[in-house]
């Protein structure tokens, strides 16, 4: 009944304390001290009970308070992750403020809103962000870009298409910053992209991998998934190597067609000529001499022409084409495919191993081809291999339905202890009190039995030792008749002690009320 009783004082003032201390979650986690030092002057100021944890970047607070608390200290602008927004102009009286001061404060709070943005991600735990915007100095042609360098604190890796989006992100909200100007490091000083290449509209270096990466685990899984249903889940393996075109080309072509002739213009032109000369007459000095006169004699000439011009204008069909190939596409496919063979059970559990036929296999390849758009002209291969896997089906499965089975973190540990010490409990009092008590409950009283008058033989056995003795000393004299009532005398005790056992066993409430008015009686 001790045991019983510290047991239900320590299961109630469990319940009691559970149910009077509030249940903590998490404000926020991973605060800067600065923030963490700011948050809880504000709980202060509220009133708020909290718990510091994990160095002071846990805080912890009632949880169904979190939602308020954190609307309100959103109002207040925390956490700010150690940057200022544009909530910097809010603060300060621009009025005697210089030039200089208003572009540093832009810059700051452009850097602050980049990091807060950035940090929202899903994968990224904090963020900063430095710009630099060079101005434009007085009788100068050429303008410098704007740069941008960002430190990361990541969850895990990145890949690098998030890296890609980030600076996307950054050079979108900076004007005249491109992506290829944006370099990011993560916080063990690796260098995540560079910031130093140029686009020129072809692709990037840093994403040659990524498409290429792309384009094969998508050609992998769209494999591995139709032969799933084929030959069985994990029963095939698939490797697939991609050459991609990297170079950007555009070609213009113009075709002439002679046939497609059409008359655009006619121009026609007529000269007719006439002239009368002299005859032949002799050639002298005189005559050659300025102001002289011709002599005269012989023949005069008289001549007549016609010309008749006709020139035609014809417009010649003409088509021209221009095509632009983008970077990226295939160049050659290299496919590999390991398949494993047949399995038959013999009914005693043991399997046998048998290849598959050249005729499957010829099928699978087929079925390769159109799922990767096989192109010989391109020099695509294909190669369908079919080998013994090292573990077997029923190996294969038993290692994936057990994986992660007894992967138990904390807070289940704690939940299974608090739940075995309230089945003890609630185990202890159901045995130790609840049970006594329904059975004394639900058993009838029944009234208290009569025993039986006591006999000859039995008021004999209550005779005094001494009477005993008495008979037995006449029962000498008797000779046989004594032995016989002696013997008759004991089985008549022992059938009546044996009887009113077997009575006391069956109703022992009974029982004990017949003894203690025996006992009241002789007190009496």
């Amino acid at each position: 009944m001790a045991t019983v009783a510290v047991l239900m004082l320590g299961f109630f003032g469990f319940l009691v304390l559970r149910a009077s201390s509030p249940q903590l979650a998490p404000l926020y986690t991973g605060l800067s001290l600065e923030d963490s030092s700011a948050i809880t002057k504000q709980l202060q100021s509220m009133n708020m009970p909290f718990e510091l944890r994990g160095d002071g970047d846990t805080i912890m607070i009632a949880r169904d308070q979190i939602t308020t608390v954190r609307m309100n200290l959103a109002g207040s602008g925390l956490p700010s992750h150690g940057q200022v927004g544009y909530e910097i102009f809010d603060q300060q009286n621009t009025l005697g403020a210089t030039s200089f001061v208003q572009n540093i404060n832009n810059v700051r709070a452009l850097e602050g809103e980049l990091s807060r943005t950035i940090t929202s991600l899903a994968r990224i735990k904090s963020a900063r962000v430095h710009l630099v915007l060079p101005e434009r100095q007085l009788f100068q042609r050429d303008k410098q870009s704007p740069t941008a360098s960002i430190v990361l604190a990541v969850r895990g890796e990145l890949s690098s298409g998030e890296i890609h989006a980030i600076q996307q992100l950054v050079a979108s909200a900076v004007e005249g910053l491109t992506p290829s100007r944006v370099s990011i490091v993560d916080d063990a000083g690796q260098l995540l992209a560079s910031g130093g290449g140029t686009e020129d509209g072809s692709v990037m270096q840093g994403q040659v991998d990524e498409r290429t990466t792309g384009v094969e685990n998508r050609l992998r899984t769209r494999i591995e998934d139709m032969l799933a249903n084929v030959v069985g889940a994990g029963r095939a393996r698939v490797q697939v190597n991609a050459e991609l075109n990297l170079d950007r080309s555009t070609k213009t072509s113009e075709t002439f067609d002679p046939n497609g002739q059409v008359v655009r213009s006619t121009q026609t032109r007529d000269l007719q000529n006439s002239a009368v000369g002299p005859g032949d007459a002799a050639v002298s000095v005189a005559n050659q001499l300025p102001g002289a006169t011709p002599s005269p004699g012989g023949t005069g000439t008289n001549e007549q022409g016609k010309t008749t011009e006709e020139t035609t204008n014809y417009e010649v069909s003409k088509t021209t084409q221009v095509s632009t190939t983008d970077a990226g596409g295939i160049k050659k496919l290299s496919v590999a495919v390991v398949v494993d063979g047949l399995y038959t059970d013999d009914g005693k559990g043991n399997l046998t191993y048998a290849a598959r036929t050249q005729a499957d296999l010829d099928r699978i390849k087929a079925l390769v081809q159109s799922a990767v758009g096989f192109d010989a002209a391109r020099g695509d291969t294909i190669q369908i291999v079919n080998m013994q896997f090292a573990e077997k089906p029923q190996q294969t499965q038993l290692g994936t339905d057990g994986a992660g089975l007894f992967n138990f973190t904390r807070d289940d540990l704690v939940n299974g202890a608090q739940m075995l010490v309230t089945l003890l409990i609630s185990l202890a009092l159901i045995v130790f009190i609840m049970r006594p008590l329904l059975r004394r409950v639900l058993t009838p009283e029944a009234p208290p039995l009569a025993l039986p008058p006591p006999t000859d033989m039995a008021m004999r056995s209550m005779v005094p030792a001494d009477a005993s003795m008495d008979m037995v000393a006449e029962g000498e004299e008797g000779g046989p008749n004594w032995m016989n009532n002696a013997k008759q005398l004991g089985e008549a005790q022992m059938q009546t002690i044996k009887t009113v056992g077997i009575l006391v066993d069956e109703n022992p409430k009974q029982a004990a009320l017949i003894v203690r008015d025996w006992l009241n009686n002789n007190a009496a």
